[in-house]
């Protein structure tokens, strides 16, 4: 059959004006499908590392052109029939000529409604879940329900998408706390419990709420929308949408070009040896490439299943972000994240929201005296023509010994540091079946590094700290990695698109803390090490379906099932023979999930 071109341009059709550019809730299941049409370059992102629900927004490219059949003209790609949000025009401003203050905002007042979503999950035999905002997702039943409104108003946006959510918490097995509540992290300095009580409970979020105003790229917002932070796609090293959300205050420039106007030398030449009057100069624009930049600070809060003292329940937490993507290296970009966390009322507070403040050098008996910091360099490549991201993320938690030298990163440039790696990977088949497939790798690695194995009585792990005895955490949950930190996580998945839904499958593996072993080994002689705890490793098997059906274009259902063989969860060590090593403890653990959505 004859193949024809096809321009494919959204703002020219009615029946699609209004997803023309769509905002959308972090890790939902319509920004995850903007993300896969991303990787064609059908969809362009907002923005380049840092990302909350307002900045999450997707722009259909107008100037793509794609090859057809000619019986498939209309076919742009699997979900285009059916509702992924609607943004509603309430008022436009029809003026021929704007005003410098007006051609920095979308002249018109818009509402968009966050359809109603009722998320469900069971877990037969342990806890499972992340990445869900205040939930947590204990043994038993977890439930979560959510809906909201968006009202921009020419450079104004109020959002408010709170959450409610009850968990059962039925009885497990944990390890003896090291705290006196008994539910605490079982060692180290972090407030992560293993249970969050005895008995059911239910949460209420502020979730994505906040109130905005943006010109041109400049932004500062005030509210509790999550923060993901970095190109992860699985498990974000220093800010997720995993915990509940905390009151903030971000401001800075959203992702945008950088035009450097450049004089005309021989024309500005001539224009000089005209009177004042008449000369005028002719610059050459050049474009270097798209930068983004942003500074937050926030308050965090303690669960309450970590101490009984009132003083040090609540802490801030300050970070920022720079990122650029180069217009020679086309889907390239690289950032950099630094953040701190010290305790609310820390009188030399204000030192923290300095991006090269190196330390803590001031010397007090204040208890509320410290701070965390941790930094983290990323990297993407994005090539639209061969639907293929790949990306990875560095992070570190701490100095090297001597400070920040040159021969200290030379000797040893690996203490405290972290990583993440991965690629998605998008699938045609051929048009005529409308169905697209993406692959999905990550790795993460927040092992302690090796020179702790030398360092007695560290107590090491990424996400504690000796300074902030609430670790890396905001109620009890962590900030970044839904796995927790300590450990590591490798990750794969397929899924196929169909104007149905979809259909995904996944499979991983993951070490929730080695840097407990570690810790454990480092403490004892050879003996004790070889023969307690060279088995005691734990770990997760896990592998699922899931899957994604339009019911009707605006009401969808989502239904999963994933088997998740927990090996070894009490990190129990080995018998006192070298070589008969203990039988282990195996859990079988049935997670099942239902959502469903309804969008206005």
């Amino acid at each position: 059959m004859k193949k024809l071109f096809a321009v494919f341009v959204l703002f020219f059709s009615s029946s699609l004006f209004f997803i023309a550019f769509s905002q959308e809730i972090l890790k939902s299941t319509e920004e995850e499908y903007y993300d896969f049409l991303s990787l064609s370059g059908l969809v362009k992102r907002s923005f380049l590392n840092y990302r909350t629900l307002s900045d999450s927004k997707w722009i259909f490219n107008e100037d793509v052109t794609y090859e057809v059949e000619a019986s498939e003209e209309d076919f742009i790609h699997p979900w285009q029939d059916n509702n992924l949000g609607t943004t509603f025009t309430l008022y436009k401003l029809e003026k021929e000529k704007l005003n410098f203050y007006e051609r920095g905002v979308d002249n018109s007042i818009n509402l968009k409604v966050y359809g109603p979503e009722w998320y469900n999950n069971y877990n037969t035999d342990a806890p499972w879940g992340g990445n869900d905002g205040a939930l947590w997702q204990g043994r038993g039943y977890n439930t979560a329900f959510t809906t909201g409104i968006r009202l921009e108003c020419f450079g104004f946006d109020l959002t408010c998408r709170p959450q409610l959510s009850f968990s059962q918490n039925k009885e497990f097995e944990i390890m003896p706390s090291s705290y006196g509540n008994g539910y605490g992290y079982f060692w180290g300095a972090c407030d992560a419990p293993q249970r969050f009580g005895d008995s059911s409970f239910w949460t209420y979020d502020w979730g994505d709420t906040e109130i905005r105003y943006s010109w041109h790229a400049f932004t500062i917002g005030a509210g509790t929308q999550a923060i993901w932070l970095g190109p992860a796609h699985e498990n974000a090293l220093l800010y997720s949408n995993n915990a509940a959300t905390f009151p903030k205050l971000d401001i800075g420039f959203k992702r945008t070009e950088v035009i450097i106007p450049i004089p005309k030398i021989r024309h500005t030449i001539q224009q000089f040896q005209l009177p004042k009057s008449d000369r005028s100069f002719d610059f050459y624009n050049i474009n270097i490439g798209e930068i983004e930049l942003r500074t937050w600070v926030g308050k965090l809060k303690e669960s309450d299943y970590f101490d009984t003292n009132p003083d040090n329940d609540d802490r801030q937490l300050s970070g920022w972000t720079v990122s650029y993507s180069p217009s020679f290296l086309k889907g390239f970009t690289i950032g950099f994240n630094k953040t701190c966390m010290c305790y609310w009322g820390d009188k030399y507070w204000l030192k923290y929201l300095n991006p090269f403040f190196k330390g803590n050098v001031v010397k007090t008996t204040d208890e509320k005296q410290g701070e965390d910091q941790k930094a983290s360099f990323t990297f993407e490549w994005l090539f639209e023509n061969i639907l293929f991201d790949c990306y990875a993320e560095v992070g570190v938690d701490d100095y090297p010994s001597q400070g920040v030298k040159l021969y200290e990163y030379a000797r040893f440039p690996f203490h405290t540091m972290t990583y993440t790696v991965g690629f998605k990977k998008g699938i045609e088949f051929e048009k005529t079946n409308k169905l697209r497939g993406l692959i999905n790798f990550e790795w993460n690695c927040t092992e302690a590094s090796q020179d702790y194995q030398m360092w007695p009585n560290s107590g090491y792990n990424f996400g504690f700290h000796g300074q902030i005895r609430q670790g890396w955490t905001n109620k009890g949950q962590w900030l970044g990695s839904s796995i927790g930190y300590g450990g590591n996580n490798q990750y794969l998945s397929f899924t196929l698109f169909s104007p149905h839904g979809y259909e995904k499958l996944f499979v991983g593996r993951n070490n929730p803390d080695n840097s407990y072993i570690w810790a454990k080994c480092v403490e004892g002689d050879t003996t004790y090490n070889s023969l307690r705890y060279f088995t005691a490793f734990k770990a997760n098997f896990y592998t699922g379906i899931e899957s994604l059906w339009y019911v009707i274009p605006s009401l969808s259902v989502k239904a999963s099932f994933m088997y998740d063989m927990l090996i070894n969860p009490l990190y129990n060590p080995g018998m006192n023979n070298y070589g008969a090593y203990r039988e282990y403890n195996y859990i079988n653990n049935f997670v099942f999930g239902l959502t469903v959505k309804y969008e206005i």
